[in-house]
């Protein structure tokens, strides 16, 4: 029996620790009753001896799996943003707390990130010992096109993308643009481990059940070994992306001088221009401050920084901008409420941020001693 909500589903079956995330019609987006159901499903199974390894995965309106999570759930904020709901502090300081209890799980935690995987679908998923994605994984970062940052620890992880064929500063360019990654492209650059045919995920699942696991490295071996044939041809592929001028592009210092540097005719300046032209000026510059200093923190540091951050998105007291008037609340409208693709950004154009509108965001709103963060570490 959940003790917050139905749309999380968990179980031990014999060691393991099973989680479905069950709120299909949403994509499994992140609510605030959710994220209290993970939190405390997961601190308990930390404190049992019979749970060796956690295993989630999400569901879709046949079934489980072929979806994952699609992030936080956005119609949420815009209500509570404009209602004034404090509800909207908690779910962030709740959700950045659940994303560095994964990152530091005593035990063997899998996500298996079929289908979407997205925003606070990331949160809950990089942090794994083990991420597995299918052909059918489609993930990213895309907060920008909201008016947001990449948060819940994406200063960290994209700050720190690696991989056989990653161009330096991939991380930039992700944050930025909202890419997404398909199928394995993303073990590529870091964000996966491993790679499954989506179609066997059922039967898999059910003989991870039917084991009597020794121990949660046991558990992460046997699904490596599962794996092995389509990660070796999913690292075998060549993205899409690998001769594009990443580095040269996204290692510049500003967004303004990303913006001149794309302004050549094929087909990749093109669309990664457009794609930069769809999101909110303001908070690109944000972004790429943020995925900068994340590079070079540890979780704790860039979840705290991104607590300040999330605060200043919903009341920018230095632009004089609150509830209806920020880049987020704008952004959120345009897509998800009134749905017309036509968000107002303030300002409307990468060249007129100014430095005096980025920097206060980083300033933080607490002391360290009251940081709703302060006990991470």
């Amino acid at each position: 029996m959940s003790t917050y909500t139905p749309d999380v589903h968990a179980e031990r079956v014999g060691h393991l620790g099973l989680i479905t995330l069950n709120r299909p019609k949403a994509l499994n987006a992140l609510s605030l009753a959710m994220v209290r159901e993970l939190n405390h499903v997961l601190q308990q199974w930390q404190d049992d001896a019979q749970v060796r390894a956690v295993v989630v995965r999400g569901s879709n309106k046949e079934g489980p799996f072929g979806a994952f999570c699609a992030g936080g759930d956005i119609r949420y904020f815009h209500q509570a943003a404009m209602s004034g709901d404090v509800t909207l502090e908690d779910f962030f300081t709740e959700e950045y707390s659940l994303n560095h209890l994964i990152q530091n799980y005593p035990k063997p935690y899998i996500a298996l990130m079929d289908g979407i995987v997205m925003g606070g679908g990331m949160g809950i998923s990089q942090g794994a010992a083990l991420r597995v994605v299918t052909e059918r994984t489609k993930m990213a970062m895309p907060e920008t096109h909201i008016g947001l940052f990449p948060d819940v620890g994406g200063g960290y992880f994209l700050g720190r993308c690696s991989g056989p064929t990653c161009p330096e500063h991939m991380g930039e360019y992700l944050a930025l643009t909202g890419h997404v990654l398909r199928g394995g492209e993303s073990l590529h650059v870091g964000l996966a481990d491993v790679c499954m045919d989506s179609s066997t995920l059922p039967a898999l699942w059910d003989g991870l059940c039917q084991q009597d696991w020794a121990s949660g490295e046991a558990v992460v071996a046997w699904w490596r070994a599962q794996s092995k044939t389509a990660t070796e041809q999913a690292l075998a592929q060549t993205p899409a992306w690998q001769n594009a001028p990443i580095a040269n592009v996204f290692g510049l210092a500003t967004v303004a001088e990303m913006e001149q540097a794309l302004q050549g005719t094929d087909e990749w300046s093109v669309q990664t221009l457009k794609a930069l032209h769809h999101q909110s000026p303001l908070m690109l510059c944000v972004t790429l401050e943020q995925i900068r200093r994340g590079r070079h923190m540890t979780l704790a540091e860039d979840l705290r920084m991104e607590r300040d951050l999330v605060r200043h998105c919903f009341q920018t007291d230095h632009l004089s901008r609150r509830g209806l008037s920020s880049e987020t609340v704008e952004g959120i409208r345009a897509l998800a409420v009134d749905k017309d693709h036509a968000p107002k950004w303030q300002p409307a154009h990468i060249a007129d941020v100014t430095p005096a509108m980025v920097q206060p965001f980083f300033e933080s709103p607490w002391p360290a001693s009251a940081h709703p963060l302060r006990h991470l570490s």
